[in-house]
Order: C-alpha cells, then sequence, then structure tokens
C-alpha cells in the first residue's frame, strides 16, 4: 500500500505513513488520473479505428482531391491574379489541415498507447515492488525486534546484577549489617547478633544504633553491667558526640538506673554536649555549713538546690527517691554527723550524692566544786555544791556515774552517818554532761 499524500511504502499492519507520519485510508485510494487516462486510451482507440475506416472508404475522393487541388494548385501558380491564389491557398490549407489532423491523431494514439502500456507497466512494477518493500520492512522489522529483545535481555542482565550489586554492598553496609543483627538478635542468636554490631561498628563508630545493639544482646542475657560497660567504653574517644551519650541515658532510663545518667553527665568535658543534653543534667544540693570547720553548739543544717525535691539520709546510706525528702533544717547535735543528699529534677533524673560530714564538739565543763572535802568527820557537816546557770546538778551515792535519772541536788545536803561516796555532775538543758566530782565521807560520833 502507498501512501495517498506522499507515495511512500507502507506496511500492511500499520495505519500511520512511516514517512509522513498521515493516517492511512482504510478505504482504497481513488485516482482520477486512472479514470482520465483510461477514457482517453478508449477515446483514443475508437477515433483511431474510425479514422482508419474513412481512410479505406474515401480514399479515391481523396486522391481526386488531391489531384484537383494539385491542379489548382499549379493553375494558380501559372494564373497570378489574386482571387484564384486566395481560392487555391484556402483549399490548400484545407487539405493540409486534414492531413495533419490524421498525422496528429496516429501521433496522440501512438502516445495514449505508449502511455497505457508505461502506466500498466509501472502498475505492475509498483506491485512487484511494493511485494519486495513488503518483504524487506518484514526482514526489517524481525531484525528490529531481535535487537530489541537482545537489548531488554542486556538491560534486564544489567538490572539484576545492579540490583545484586546493591543489595550485596548494603548487606555490607552500616544499615545491612544493622538490620542483620537485630533479625538475629529477634532470632535469639547472641553470638550472631554481636557479631553483627559489632561489624557495623567497624563500618561507622560514631554512630549510637550498633552500640544500643550490642547493649541488648547483654540485656538478653541478663548482663547489665556488660551492656553498660558498651557505651562507657565507646565514650571514651568520643567524649563530644551527642548521640551516644543520649543513646547511653536512654539505656539507664530504660534498665530503671536514673542515678547514673548525673555520673555519666560529670564525667563528660564537653559544654556542647552539656547544653544539647541540658534536660538530664540536675544539679546537686547545696549545703549552709562548712564540713571542715568544727562547731561548738548545736547547728541548723539547710539544703538548696534547683531541682524539684532534695532527699537525705544521715546513717551513712545512699538516699534515693525513697530516702527522708528534705523539708526543714536538719538539727546537727554534739557528735560527727554524715550527711547524704541527692536533687531530683524535672525530668526525675537524680543529681549526684554529696556527701559531707560535720563534726560537733562543746566545750568542756568543769567539774562541779563540791564541799566539804573528801575525810572523816566526827561532828555533823553540810554537803554543798556550786551551783551554775542553766545547769542542773545531779549525784549518786553508791560510786556510779550521775546521768539525767540521777538524784536532783536542790540545795546542801546534811552528811549521813557512817561512810558515804557522793558523785557530782553538772548537766544542761540539751543533756551534755560535765565532768564528775567524787567526795567519801566518814562521819563518826
Amino acid at each position: 500500500m502507498k501512501c495517498t499524500y506522499c507515495g511512500a511504502d507502507i506496511p500492511e499492519e500499520q495505519l500511520v505513513c512511516p514517512r509522513c507520519g498521515r493516517e492511512v485510508q482504510i478505504v482504497p485510494d481513488y485516482n482520477p488520473l486512472d479514470e482520465v487516462l483510461t477514457a482517453h486510451v478508449k477515446g483514443a482507440l475508437d477515433k483511431t479505428m474510425s479514422l482508419e475506416e474513412n481512410r479505406k472508404n474515401g480514399s479515391a475522393d481523396s486522391n481526386r482531391r488531391r489531384d484537383y487541388t494539385g491542379r489548382q494548385n499549379y493553375t494558380g501558380r501559372q494564373n497570378y491574379t489574386g482571387r484564384q491564389d486566395r481560392g487555391m491557398t484556402g483549399r490548400s490549407r484545407s487539405a493540409t489541415g486534414r492531413t495533419q489532423g490524421r498525422t496528429t491523431g496516429h501521433t496522440r494514439t501512438s502516445r495514449m498507447d505508449d502511455r497505457t502500456r508505461s502506466l500498466s507497466s509501472t502498475r505492475s512494477l509498483s506491485r512487484e515492488e511494493q511485494a519486495a518493500r513488503k518483504r524487506k520492512a518484514e526482514k526489517k522489522r524481525e531484525r528490529a525486534k531481535k535487537k530489541r529483545l537482545r537489548l531488554l535481555l542486556i538491560l534486564g542482565i544489567l538490572l539484576i546484577l545492579t540490583v545484586a550489586g546493591g543489595i550485596l554492598i548494603y548487606q555490607n553496609s552500616y544499615s545491612g549489617q544493622l538490620r542483620q543483627g537485630y533479625q538475629a538478635l529477634e532470632a535469639g542468636n547472641y553470638d550472631d547478633a554481636l557479631a553483627r554490631f559489632q561489624r557495623a561498628v567497624s563500618r561507622d563508630e560514631e554512630r549510637p544504633e550498633a552500640y544500643t545493639g550490642m547493649s541488648q544482646v547483654y540485656i538478653e542475657q541478663d548482663n547489665l553491667d556488660q551492656a553498660e560497660q558498651v557505651f562507657l567504653d565507646a565514650l571514651e574517644g568520643q567524649d563530644s558526640n551527642t548521640e551516644l551519650y543520649r543513646a547511653a541515658i536512654t539505656f539507664y532510663l530504660d534498665t530503671s538506673q536514673e542515678q547514673k545518667v548525673s555520673e555519666l553527665l560529670e564525667n563528660c568535658s564537653s559544654d556542647r554536649v552539656l547544653r544539647e543534653l541540658a534536660q538530664y543534667v540536675s544539679e546537686p544540693p547545696e549545703f549552709s555549713l562548712d564540713e571542715d570547720e568544727v562547731y561548738e553548739d548545736v547547728q541548723a543544717l539547710e539544703l538548696t538546690g534547683s531541682g524539684t525535691a532534695i532527699y537525705y539520709t544521715t546513717d551513712g546510706s545512699e538516699p534515693d527517691t525513697s530516702s527522708t525528702k528534705y523539708t526543714e533544717p536538719i538539727t546537727l547535735n554534739e557528735e560527727t554527723t554524715v550527711v547524704k543528699a541527692i536533687s531530683v529534677n524535672e525530668e526525675g533524673i537524680p543529681s549526684v550524692t554529696v556527701e559531707k560530714t560535720f563534726q560537733i564538739e562543746f566545750p568542756a565543763i568543769a567539774a562541779p566544786n563540791v564541799t566539804p572535802s573528801t575525810g572523816q568527820y566526827s561532828t555533823s557537816q553540810t554537803i554543798e555544791v556550786e551551783q551554775l546557770e542553766d545547769y542542773e546538778i545531779r549525784y549518786t551515792t553508791d560510786g556510779t556515774m550521775p546521768d539525767s535519772g540521777s538524784e536532783l541536788y536542790t540545795g546542801p545536803i546534811d552528811m549521813p552517818e557512817g561512810s558515804t561516796v557522793f558523785t557530782f555532775v553538772y548537766i544542761d538543758k540539751s543533756g551534755r554532761v560535765s565532768q564528775s566530782t567524787t567526795r567519801s565521807y566518814e562521819l563518826v560520833y
């Protein structure tokens, strides 16, 4: 099939011309030239046959006319009158025209025959050429199809190789090892999981996810100490790695070891890390008394801090949120007192423990002044003790040391008959006891 617009060959299965891109007409093309040429050829043939018959039938008349014309022409040439010349010339032109018409008719007929034969030949050659071109187009399409198949095959192989290479690269990357590590951890393959996480660390030692995975392996094995050590070892060379600190803090919070968060941050020397993790920083409480000073009387210790609550102990134990909550000053008496305290921030993170020791030593109180002195007496005597303000006097008569429950001295005592041992002490309002004074009396009449 040929394109009606540009004349290009169009394969039968195509609906668009490959040269000009116009749609192919499904109804066969109508070529007015073919119809015109056919009509001309037919008319020429009919006219030729008619002329041939007329020529045969009127050949004698024609000859006579030619002779007559010749004679007239000859006569005309002999007679030089204008009328004869014009008359003969007109008849001569008419005869000549008829002759030329017959010649032209034969020539036109011949040309039409040649054109018809040429058209028929052209049509025949065109059909053969179309068939050849169709076969050629079929082969071309087959070659193109095979080429496309080869190209698709090559592209498919390249795609498979690319995907396989990408998968291999991913599996050996940090993310790939991390993913396989968690898969092994979920399956309970702790050794394989630990090895995967360690390989991930070797790919990128700054990212925290692999360390978290390693700690989870030890958590699953109930080894919190080793799980903690994973982060401590990693932070030794990465003191400014905020995300690694964050992962360690998350580990402490998940394992209910909040008190270790402040210990971790206390050892951090990076101001940037402390700023970025400020929400986890818990400042310890401050003490109102200086532990380097020795106090001579009872003291009231005050604790202050920036957190939401303060907890303390005075028995030497470590404080936590279950210890005594600070609400009022702590009274320190005459003794050595160890006070430990923590402050808890809004995130529930306890600060590091602050421990201070306070020494309270009251000045020594002189022993009571007692009269008379020790000895034997033969006359009745009165025993007197010097009184001191804010002190009471206690005594015993059996040789034991007096205390706050012993006999109260209120005034002079009559010396009893026989041998008696008196012991006297001062006791202040806080219960402090002075040194003692002992007197041994023997009254014999």
